[in-house]
């Protein structure tokens, strides 16, 4: 996986959308995350350097004394909306899995170049498949002004009148505009129907 974008969240007041997206392919991954995380990934994919350590840059420096490096993060679960993550780690002698929040395996896997890894069944569920779009190009998307709790309510009764042919095209239509957190959630609403 790639990271895709980086957004501030139409959703959920003072959270991001993370966007990973398939190596070789046309799905994304959105995965909402917590401010500071937000930051501390946004930092390390500008090249920036913060005064003072953050606390990932303590995770790396901390590593590295020790030898230790991170190989790979594996999101290897989703359970009711939250994502899993561990951490494989390595000194030479022994290979370690830590247990991790995705959004500080992701800021951490940023510090130490290695790849992000997740199963078929975790994009199957929350993947969005896009149509005609290049893979990710690991460039920070630019951050969206969020909208009102009245807007969010409107918008998700909006979304529960519409036909499941109205869904589908606004779902093209996000997913053109890289509106992958309205994508999910007109993907989330058409599964619900599908149960029904």
């Amino acid at each position: 996986m790639d990271i895709v974008g980086l957004s501030y969240s139409q959703t959920q007041s003072g959270a991001y959308a993370l966007v990973l997206g398939e190596a070789k392919g046309k799905r994304r991954l959105p995965i909402i995350i917590g401010g500071f995380e937000a930051q501390a990934i946004a930092i390390e994919l500008e090249k920036m350097t913060p005064s003072r350590p953050l606390t990932h840059d303590l995770f790396k420096s901390f590593s590295e004394a020790f030898n230790v490096s991170v190989k790979e993060v594996i999101i290897y679960n989703l359970v009711e909306g939250i994502f899993f993550a561990k951490l494989i780690c390595d000194n030479g002698e022994k290979e370690v899995e830590i247990d991790t929040r995705t959004s500080d395996a992701i800021a951490i896997a940023v510090r130490f170049a290695c790849p992000i890894f997740t199963y078929e069944f975790i994009l199957s569920s929350a993947g969005i498949i896009l149509e005609d779009e290049n893979t990710g190009s690991g460039e920070v998307a630019p951050a969206v002004e969020e909208p009102s709790l009245a807007e969010k309510k409107e918008e998700e009764s909006d979304i529960r009148k519409k036909s499941t042919e109205e869904l589908k095209e606004l779902l093209n239509k996000a997913l053109a505009e890289e509106q992958y957190e309205r994508a999910s959630q007109l993907r989330d609403e058409l599964n619900n129907r599908k149960k029904s």
